[in-house]
């Protein structure tokens, strides 16, 4: 079983941590967003400035040695608070990689992994405290893909695509790929989560959970809300690959219904201003048209509006949303492919950001030296 390994941070100087237990709330956004259901408040994003790449987070050269952990490459990076720590969920990782090949490839593969840390300041990168490991210290798959070969019809590898928390239990959602197709195409089996009660020492998946490979409810991106007066986790959900749209899905906040296939809803359309929501899947309907890639959505603080992130075509881009189901507004570019060739995954996280939410911080993974790096922008509201 993995269990959390705690051997360094930032300096990559070995330190004693403690690891606490007992996690309490979700943190940053632990109570939920209030949903408003009035669509027709005006847009305010007029824009973004001041891109700052601060600092690369995983591979060789990187602000945390990850090299101790047998981590030379990986991808992802997405985030869960969970009382005072932060999680960063990462996708196939290895422990050996060429530094002149690209993408992903390389020598003792695992499938995902996940470092944690308790640093509150985005401004100067992200120092990594611990990582979910083997029993010698190694980074460690949370749950480990079967690695057939690409084509072959089983399961090539399990990917990490957003986590949440309900009090101190720890939920990832992960999509099994059946198999990588031309760039930003690939095909999936079922996307399915796994659970930790230990604080992320171990994990097991949640048995009669899962969604169909072939539906648009894949890869996701996660945040707590409240509507009506109960607690929910929403579910911004996209098909296998980057040409597909959004599509959104709820679950009540309680470990129960997140456990119960029968307890998630599927938006279907509003009346009037009050979402309307199916317990069928195909009764789904599109928020957002488009070829979306890995995608990350928070309540921006500063704009007083949903923000959604993702990749399409090459370049990351950024909306603002006035409801979560929408409407959301034109894409503006968050980060150029130009400058960043072969980027993807843009991720939020609502506990880093500066200036009371104007300048946001997101991880940023790059294909060529397949690693995960650490990026900042500010938001331009209309009327400053």
């Amino acid at each position: 079983m993995p269990r959390v390994s705690t051997p360094f941070r930032r300096t990559a100087v070995a330190v004693s941590v403690v690891l606490a237990l007992g996690l309490a709330g979700c943190a940053a956004g632990a109570d939920g967003v209030s949903v408003d259901a009035d669509q027709d408040k005006p847009f305010v994003l007029d824009g973004v400035s001041d891109l700052t790449e601060i600092a690369q987070l995983t591979g060789p050269g990187a602000m945390n040695d990850t090299s101790a952990v047998s981590v030379a490459g990986t991808d992802l990076g997405s985030m869960t608070n969970v009382g005072d720590r932060t999680f960063f969920f990462f996708g196939d990782t290895f422990g050996e990689r060429d530094p002149e090949s690209i993408g992903g490839q390389g020598g003792f593969w695992r499938s995902n992994v996940a470092a944690w840390t308790t640093d509150d300041d985005p401004s100067d990168g992200i120092g990594f405290e611990g990582w979910v490991a083997d029993d010698i210290g190694l980074a460690a798959a949370l749950i480990e893909g079967d690695h057939d070969a690409n084509g072959a019809g089983g399961e090539v590898t399990k990917i990490p695509t957003y986590g949440f928390a309900i009090g101190g239990t720890i939920y990832v959602a992960y999509m099994s790929v059946r198999f990588w197709g031309e760039p930003g195409a690939w095909d999936a089996n079922r996307a399915a989560l796994i659970v930790s009660r230990d604080d992320g020492r171990t994990w097991d998946p949640v048995a009669g959970v899962e969604w169909p490979g072939d539906s648009n409810f894949v890869q996701f991106a996660t945040a707590r809300v409240t509507e009506g007066g109960k607690d929910w986790i929403y579910f911004w959900s996209i098909p296998s690959g980057r040409f597909g749209g959004v599509q959104l899905m709820r679950v009540p906040a309680t470990e129960k219904a997140v456990e119960d296939q029968a307890a998630y809803s599927y938006f279907t359309g509003v009346d009037g201003e009050e979402p309307e929501w199916s317990s069928d899947l195909a009764d789904a309907e599109t928020i957002l048209d488009g070829t979306i890639g890995e995608l990350s959505v928070m309540w921006s603080t500063y704009l007083d509006r949903w923000i959604m992130t993702y990749s399409d075509a090459g370049n990351a881009y950024i909306r603002e949303g006035i409801t979560p189901w929408g409407p959301w507004g034109d894409p503006i570019e968050l980060v150029s492919g130009a400058e960043y060739p072969g980027l993807y995954s843009p991720y939020l996280n609502p506990r880093y950001v500066d200036e009371d939410g104007r300048r946001i911080y997101f991880t940023l993974s790059l294909w060529g030296p397949y690693n995960v790096f650490w990026f900042s922008a500010e938001l331009e509201r209309t009327g400053g």
